[in-house]
């Protein structure tokens, strides 16, 4: 398979549920492999890059019923819409809701106040304005996306004198009972029925896939 286009990464979302975005340690599931090489990192000969696949992050996550986030031992990939309930269900059952007084939970609080914000507004918000407090912020906003408690609403860029749009872009973090609603976040039923459920569908997705990569992508 080869794709070629934002509209076409939608759809194979949808198809196959879950899809990391760089390398998952399962040949040939990623976003990366199934894009076209054209679609692929590539450096400029004027120094500068492109990468259709980064760029197309944003519109499939506002129009492509699809959620983003470090879901993936802590690495970012897409969810669609139809899968969230059940992965957020089995999730928060082995990343529950951080504990009042907690730094996790300050984070989220800050977040539910807010609304939306980009990383570092958030992590200005929450006083992580110090040396050396970037990557130990980034890895609480890690946990809380790997429990489903934070999500990435769209990606936020800078504009150059022209008013264009450059760099890699920022994320634009939400809840997602913000974004989805609370029904969507809840499967209604047990955690352990919601991970058999994504296990049965995985096996028909990735047939060569072995039990462990496939727990490995879910816990």
């Amino acid at each position: 398979m080869e794709i070629y286009s934002a509209a076409q990464l939608m759809e194979y979302i949808q198809h196959i549920g879950f899809l990391p975005l760089l390398d998952s340690g399962i040949c040939g599931y990623s976003a990366e492999d199934v894009v076209a090489d054209d679609c692929r990192y590539v450096v400029l000969p004027d120094g500068g890059w492109d990468w259709p696949l980064w760029k197309w992050k944003g519109p499939i996550v506002t129009e492509g019923g699809c959620v983003y986030g470090k879901f993936f031992a802590g690495k970012a990939g897409f969810i669609s819409k139809q899968w969230w309930s059940d992965f957020c269900n089995y999730r928060r059952s082995t990343h529950p809701v951080p504990s009042e007084g907690t730094i996790e939970d300050a984070i989220l609080m800050t977040l539910r106040e807010h609304g939306s914000l980009i990383t570092r507004e958030l992590r200005a918000a929450c006083g992580f304005t110090g040396p050396k407090m970037r990557s130990r912020f980034d890895n609480y906003v890690t946990r809380l996306q790997m429990g489903c408690h934070i999500v990435t609403e769209d990606f936020v860029y800078p504009r150059d004198k022209h008013n264009r749009e450059y760099g890699w872009g920022w994320s634009l973090l939400t809840t997602p009972e913000r974004l989805f609603g609370n029904e969507a976040c809840h499967a209604g039923c047990p955690p352990e029925e919601s991970l058999e459920r994504m296990l049965d569908h995985f096996r028909k997705v990735l047939p060569t896939a072995t039990e462990q990569q496939l727990l490995r992508i879910l816990k």
